[in-house]
């Protein structure tokens, strides 16, 4: 069974805009995300970063799971493995 789903990024309709409120930056971020994430955009984007440019983004995200989730979640949630 597959875990993971990129489902909102099928389905956005929305503006895909950044600073033109709370909402439409959060619907903006997820489809950035979920396009970044895809399979044969980092098959092109990954080979081309830096090793301090693959380090700065392993840094930044894991940063962001640590603050603002707590341990369960980043296994519930994020891994997936319970």
């Amino acid at each position: 069974m597959q875990k993971d789903t990129h489902n909102f990024v099928q389905e956005y309709k929305g503006l895909g805009a950044f600073g033109l409120g709370r909402e439409t930056d959060e619907e903006t971020i997820m489809f950035y995300l979920q396009k970044f994430s895809e399979d044969s955009f980092l098959k092109v984007l990954i080979p081309r970063l830096s090793h301090e440019e693959l380090e700065e983004i392993y840094l930044f995200i894991n940063g962001k799971l640590q603050k603002h989730l707590l341990e369960d979640e980043y296994h519930e949630v994020f891994l997936k493995d319970q």
